[in-house]
């Protein structure tokens, strides 16, 4: 008997339900408090259907990491601070960018990988790999407009564009954690401020202008 390929976009619909539930479910709740009948029930799926696609719950987290970059990535590659000549101020737009995105509720805002990791780097290998090939990959698409702005501006040091690159999402993560223990996102906002600030002074460019956040 031939597939039926209705019955097939039927369980393909299902399994992108639970990976775009995942990301909301996880970060308003923690996935450790987040049950397979909570991300089923917000997906619209059976338990059945759930166990077709994840064998597991930390199945589901590996692919919820995977799907949280697939989506990232095009966000932020179609991001206007691409379009700079300068790679400062492709680096400092990029910082203004982040800023722009800190809006609305805490877990609208916050990074599914990084809520993910801190709770599962010593339980789950493949969750915190995954979290970690999210989180290092963004900081190495960032790098190289990093080490263009180090040999324009003639910046150098104890320092490397890589070690940067990873500085700007300790930041934001820590960013993401102050704003969960205050429930406040003006926080963040301040963090976020002086890690420009930070870049401008490594790059004898204080007081550059700021983009104006989308």
């Amino acid at each position: 008997m031939s597939p039926d390929p209705a019955s097939n976009r039927v369980r393909r619909d299902a399994k992108a339900r639970l990976l775009n539930a995942s990301l909301a479910v996880i970060r308003e709740k923690g996935f450790a408090a987040t049950s397979v009948d909570d991300l089923c029930q917000a997906a619209g799926v059976t338990k059945g259907g759930f166990f077709h696609h994840f064998p597991s719950k930390e199945d589901l987290g590996v692919a919820a990491a995977n799907h949280w970059s697939e989506i990232t990535d095009v966000l932020f590659a179609d991001a206007s601070y691409h379009n700079h000549a300068d790679p400062l101020q492709r680096v400092l737009g990029y910082i203004d960018f982040r800023s722009g995105l800190l809006q609305g509720a805490v877990p609208e805002f916050t990074c599914l990988v990084g809520t993910m990791v801190q709770e599962t780097f010593d339980t789950s290998p493949a969750i915190r790999a995954a979290c970690a090939a999210s989180i290092c990959g963004h900081a190495a698409r960032l790098e190289p407009d990093i080490a263009a702005a180090m040999e324009r501006y003639h910046a150098s040091g104890d320092w490397t564009a890589c070690d940067l690159a990873l500085h700007t999402q300790a930041v934001l993560q820590g960013a993401f954690i102050l704003a969960k223990a205050t429930g406040d996102v003006e926080v963040a906002r301040a963090s976020v401020r002086h890690l420009r600030r930070y870049i401008e002074l490594l790059f004898g460019q204080s007081g550059i202008n700021q983009e104006t956040a989308p």
